[in-house]
């Protein structure tokens, strides 16, 4: 997606460790219209599979999911980090690892929401080392459920998340890939430096 990568380069920063800071549109600030933009472009990709759930992690793939379902009209699910007190009956649960936090999150959904049957298309905000798709799609399978894909808007395409998913037959398809980052600047799959 040309305008997704056109809003990194203007907006977006490298930090140590090969993070990628884009909170002033995706994942502190959101800007709206932009998400909704973004959630079309997923459903586009998406229209043909036969998608009746968008399922997601919290908290920063939130709004992408929610753009993503918004625009196939079906039901958005996210899957919680931690059990809450308003949270009855069972659970799907799995351990997702956060890239971003270096931390375990068990994470669960309702088995209320999620069944055999549904056709996920699993969105998210980053992709990189693929383990937060991982525990999700461990969580589509406890519930005899399809996967239809996954999506998501910024992947790093320099780690092996994305390819170890695609190896095992997985659809993706993120909107922007990022084939490197050096120096402070970034290239996208397929394109010369920026």
């Amino acid at each position: 997606m040309k305008a997704l990568e056109e809003k990194i380069l203007a907006e977006g920063k490298v930090l140590p460790g090969n993070t990628l800071k884009v909170g002033s549109f995706l994942n502190h600030r959101l800007d709206v219209d932009f998400i909704m933009e973004m959630g079309r472009e997923i459903a586009r990709l998406f229209a043909d599979c036969g998608v009746n759930k968008v399922l997601t992690v919290e908290t920063s793939g939130i709004p992408i999911a929610f753009a993503a379902a918004y625009a196939l009209h079906v039901p958005a699910v996210f899957a919680k980090k931690h059990k809450t007190a308003n949270l009855e009956g069972e659970f799907y649960k799995t351990v997702v690892h956060s890239y971003t936090h270096d931390a375990d999150y068990d994470v669960v959904v309702s088995r209320e929401y999620l069944g055999a049957g549904d056709r996920v298309l699993i969105v998210d905000d980053f992709l990189a080392n693929g383990k937060a798709l991982e525990g999700l799609i461990d969580i589509v399978g406890q519930a005899n459920a399809e996967v239809a894909g996954c999506s998501c808007a910024v992947e790093k395409g320099f780690q092996s998340g994305g390819d170890r998913l695609r190896s095992r037959g997985i659809r993706v398809e993120s909107l922007a890939v990022i084939e490197s980052f050096k120096d402070g600047r970034i290239t996208f799959r397929n394109e010369n430096v920026n």
